[in-house]
Order: structure tokens, then sequence, then C-alpha cells
């Protein structure tokens, strides 16, 4: 992915929203004037339930509200135990006697095509959707996630008649093959940073392997997840298959993830809620679980790195989505011989970066996603000062209303200050010096997260050696966030387990059936 998405938007995204006054690319923007409306209807604040748009059984619902000022959007139903219990039994139900099953792969994919071709449709009122509830740039949700999201979900019809087992040879008078069987109803809890890419990451595997599923949406952006469900029903989706809940992690996801009839969980979070998950499947049926949690991604600056190059990247790395991104690279590794040089560019492009109303051309950076990550933000960002890092630009709220925050550059950071080790999960750029390569190994690997790393060198040994000596998930060579529904992407240690995207997304919704039959007088073994 990439931030700054230039390219300029066409006449059908007018029809969802007016640009108003273009906003100066070349200063910090204020986010100061009225809030721009988007026209895009608000039709779905049910829960989908066996093909069914219902209200939740408690009739209670909840506000979803607007980062760029605090205010509600739209009131959600506030699904709890009850309301999981009957999805769980919906998808239960379409998975043993329904027809998704055993459709044959091709009808199968066919489905999950159309679906893409709705997608691709609908997108700019989706784009709406998602930075409405999220408050991320339009510009971004438009040009770079939505686009992703259909690819993701295209990506997987086609491997949905192509996902097979093998014949294996045995030592003795026997015909053997494994079997790749759908494992039944799958539990999958989506974050509120990326609502719909991280959805198409879960459900389009899911669906291409022949599951059904009860898909939790995060409680601060339920909308755009049950917009475009709604556009699988369109595409002739059984009852049952996709069922959405909207609620609250301590009791809609906890129902969830400890029901004894979900036979799968695929949870994206925070490490401390990961824990949870794993506990209370393992407390239930030791359903299968997949994770993919926290991180603080080093990227390493090498002495002979094109510095401007790498300077954008890392800005790009830790800015991107208001730095609300498991993956951000928030920890930047220079070299010393080059420290200063980086130091000065990276406090340029600070200054350069808009910041404003996500529904504006040209914005860069919209609010931070809801008060309780803005106030994080900013305690983080007083420590970082109070235990002595050097301040280089930022560190102030933007405007007085919403939850913009300045893009903020450290200097001088070391390894046991806070800014250094937690995840801040906020536009907070963190610059640490390094003498060798040793000391930048290990000083990068001493973290509790693995999830994923940049290096930026013109020397294809010291490429090959860091990236082999990185513990992480991913390595971005002289670039960051480029994301392909064929790249895997999953973290080691406290970053989580599994893959997601790519063939390696498939295994976590498929299980491995070994069938051995006696072979009388064979001709041949």
């Amino acid at each position: 992915m990439k931030a700054g998405v230039s390219t300029i938007l066409g006449g059908l995204a007018s029809r969802y929203f007016s640009w108003g006054r273009a906003i100066n690319r070349f200063s910090t923007s204020v986010a100061v004037e009225e809030p721009i409306r988007p026209t895009v209807q608000i039709d779905y604040t049910q829960l989908l339930i066996n093909g069914q748009f219902v209200d939740a059984a408690s009739g209670k619902t909840f506000p979803t509200l607007d980062p760029r000022t605090g205010e509600v959007i739209a009131h959600v139903a506030e699904g709890d135990t009850e309301d999981v219990n009957r999805a769980v039994s919906a998808a239960r139900k379409a998975f043993d006697e329904g027809p998704w099953p055993k459709m044959t792969p091709y009808e199968r994919s066919c489905i999950i095509y159309r679906f893409a071709d709705l997608l691709e449709k609908h997108r700019n009122e989706i784009a709406a959707l998602e930075t409405w509830d999220n408050g991320k740039p339009y510009e971004q949700a438009a040009n770079v996630e939505i686009p992703l999201v259909i690819r993701n979900f295209r990506y997987y019809a086609g491997w949905a008649d192509k996902i097979h087992g093998l014949t294996v040879p045995a030592d003795g008078p026997y015909h053997v093959q494994t079997l790749h069987e759908p494992i039944g109803v799958a539990g999958q809890l989506v974050p509120w940073n990326f609502p719909l890419l991280i959805y198409s990451w879960k459900v389009g595997p899911a669906l291409a392997c022949g599951n059904t599923m009860v898909l939790k949406t995060a409680e601060l952006t339920p909308l755009s997840a049950l917009y475009v469900s709604k556009l699988f029903l369109e595409a002739g989706l059984p009852p049952g298959v996709l069922n959405v809940i909207s609620g609250f992690g301590p009791t809609a996801g906890a129902a969830l993830c400890s029901h004894m009839d979900v036979d799968k969980l695929d949870f994206t979070g925070s490490t401390n809620t990961g824990k949870i998950v794993l506990g209370l499947a393992s407390k239930s049926n030791l359903k299968k679980v997949t994770l993919e949690l926290g991180g603080k991604s080093p990227i390493i600056v090498c002495e002979d790195a094109d510095i401007d190059l790498a300077v954008e990247h890392a800005h790009t790395a830790v800015f991107f989505n208001q730095g609300q991104c498991c993956c951000a690279g928030s920890r930047t590794f220079v070299h010393e011989s080059v420290y200063n040089e980086f130091i000065e560019k990276a406090k340029a492009r600070a200054l350069k970066r808009v910041v404003g109303d996500p529904f504006k051309k040209g914005v860069e950076q919209g609010p931070q996603i809801d008060g309780e990550q803005f106030k994080k933000i900013l305690n983080y960002i007083r420590s970082g000062i109070e235990s002595g890092a050097t301040l280089e630009y930022g560190g102030e709220r933007v405007g007085s209303k919403g939850y913009y925050i300045q893009p903020t550059v450290f200097s001088n950071v070391e390894d046991n200050m806070l800014i250094a080790k937690e995840e801040i999960f906020g536009p907070v750029q963190s610059i640490l010096k390094f003498k060798t390569f040793d000391e930048v190994i290990r000083r990068a690997n001493t973290t509790q997260f693995g999830l994923a790393a940049g290096v930026f060198t013109k020397n294809i040994n010291t490429a090959n050696t860091l990236t082999r000596a990185l513990r992480v998930g991913t390595v971005w060579i002289n670039c960051y966030f480029v994301f392909d529904a064929a790249i895997p992407f999953g973290g080691n240690k406290m970053s989580g387990n599994g893959r997601e995207k790519g063939i390696y997304g498939l295994s976590n919704y498929f299980q491995v059936k070994a069938v051995v039959t006696p072979l009388k007088n064979p001709a041949w073994l």
C-alpha cells in the first residue's frame, strides 16, 4: 500500500461528496473548517443472520462515531450472546445441510467473482463509508484499499476450483490419498484500522475452501462490512453462509470465541486481545486459531542507502493510515554516518504532510479513530519528551475538533524508551542511531514482536544478511507496504501465528484427511 495517492478521482467520486476547497500540499493543514458530509446512504445497521438483516435480540443499539467530530453517524444493532448463538446455528445448518459446501468449486468461484464485480460497481459508496466511519483519507480508501479488497476476492475466487489433496506412495499394497476438506464454521474477528481489507483476507479464503462463517465487526467501524455483506447476498451467496454480528468484544466477541459449535477462529487485533481469544478457544473446544497481532517493526537504513528513497518510505511506513497499522515501521534505525542527513529530511517531509478532513482532495492524514486512541498517542508523545528524546517536529493536536494529531518525529531515541518499545498505533516516528550490522540486528530483534521490517541498502549482500537475520514475517527491501493478494502476511513471536493471503491463507480454512485403501494384487506400487 502506498500513502499520498496522487490519482485524481473522476466524476464518479463527486457523486458521493463534494471536494470543497483544495489544500496546499506543502504545509500541515489545520482541520478547522466545517467537515464535508458524504451523501452515501447508511441503509444497513442491523445484524446479518441467515440471509436476513435483523435487530439484536435485546433490541439494543450502539452509536458509531465520526472521528472528524466525535458525533454520531448512525446507531447499529448491538449483538450479544443470543445473537451469536443464532448466527452460529445458521452457519452450522448452512454447512451441514445447505448447498454451499456441496456446490462444485467452480460454482462457488462464480459467486465470489460476481461479488467482486459488485464491489467494483459500488466502490465509491464503499470507500465513502470506510472514510466516514474510520477517518482514513478517501483517496486512500478509494484508490488503494478498495481495489486491494476486490483483487483479494478475485484471487481467492480463482483458487476455489484448484484446492485438492495428493496421492501419496506408501510402503505396502495401499492406495493413499489426502483430502483437503473445509473445516466447518469459522468465527472471524476483524479490526477497526482496515475493516474491509482484512474482511477480504478472512472471508475470501474461507469461502473458497467451502466453509461457512460468523464475522464480528469492530465496534468502532461496523458500517462497511454490513454494506458489502448485502452485496454477497445479491451475488447469490446462500443464506447462512456469511453471518455478520456487530457488537463488543467482551460480549459478542467472547461468545463467538467460546462457542462449542465454532470450528475455527481467525482474529486480527492487539496482542493482549489475541491472548484472550486463544484462551477462550482453548477453554472451549480447542478450535483452530489464526492470530495476526501487534508489531513494532524496524526499518534499517544503511550507510549506502538512497537517503531520499529511505526517507520517503520510512515516512509512509509510520504515518500511513494515521500510523494505525500493525506493521507500521515505528522504529527507524539509521546508520550514524547518514543519521543527521536523514533526520533533517525526515523532519522536512513531516512538515509537508497534509492533515485535515479525509474527504478533501490532497489530504494525506485524517483523524485518529477515537478519543481513547487520541489520548493514548499524546501520552506516548509526552513520554518521549520526558524520557529525553528530541522532538524534531509535531507532538500537538491539530485543530480543536475531532481527533487530529500532527505527524510527530523524534530523534535521539534510545531502545529503553517507551516510544521505542511499545506499539503506539499513531503518527509517531522514532529514529534511532546504529554503528554496526551485528548491533542493529540484535537491537531490531530485541522485541516481543516479529511482524515486519524494512531494509534500505544498495548492497545485495547486506540485504541478504539482514533479510535472514531479522525474526519477522515480512521483510521489504528498498520499499515498504507492498501488499498483494498473493503475498503471505503474518508474524512471529507475539505478533501472532499463521499466515493470511496467498496460497498460505488457504491452509487456515481446510483440514487434511488421509484415506488409505488396500490394493489387491496391484500391477505396481
